[in-house]
């Protein structure tokens, strides 16, 4: 799987964009998601077509098994996976979902603080959301990346500009 990881980041990488995310799921299904480097630009659907297209040749030359293979945008409800992401969307609410619960929960739902404090390449960098408490007070969660199951955005869609 790791080299597996690598092969597709760099052929990503390779066509210009950058590797969100690689999930394996049943039936053979191998789906990888990408964003541009211009995290302002959308992806297209022809950007996800140009990925797929050079996948499909060359997954099978390096002896990676799938039976489909999905590429697509993030999308609204976008995962956060690295530190870097934690600190590029500092500032956006999130859900967080620890692997191990810390005072009784494992899912909290605030505010991403970015990284709090230590060295942002280190494993011990620790990263910050902002929720409200039992009591309805603002606290603090502290948590480093191997603390974390999943933390995705919550999506924000503003209808304002739409008439009725």
């Amino acid at each position: 799987m790791a080299n597996e990881q690598v092969f597709i980041a760099d052929a990503v990488t390779t066509l210009g964009y950058a590797l969100v995310d690689i999930e394996r799921e049943g039936r053979g299904l191998l789906r990888v998601t990408i964003e541009n480097t211009n995290y302002e630009q959308p992806i297209t659907l022809t950007d996800c077509e140009k990925v797929t297209r050079h996948l499909n040749y060359s997954l099978p030359i390096e002896n990676i098994n799938y039976e489909r293979l999905e590429v697509s945008s993030p999308g609204l409800d976008r995962p956060v996976k690295t530190v870097a992401d934690y600190i590029r969307f500092a500032g956006l609410q999130a859900n967080v979902k620890l692997r191990v619960a810390h005072a009784g929960r494992k899912n909290y739902t605030g505010i991403l603080q970015g990284l709090v404090s230590g060295d942002p390449e280190s494993v011990d960098a620790k990263l910050g959301l902002l929720f409200e408490a039992a009591n309805g007070e603002e606290a603090m969660l502290e948590f480093t990346l191997a603390e974390v199951d999943k933390t995705r955005l919550v999506p924000v869609v503003d209808f304002k500009g739409r008439k009725s």
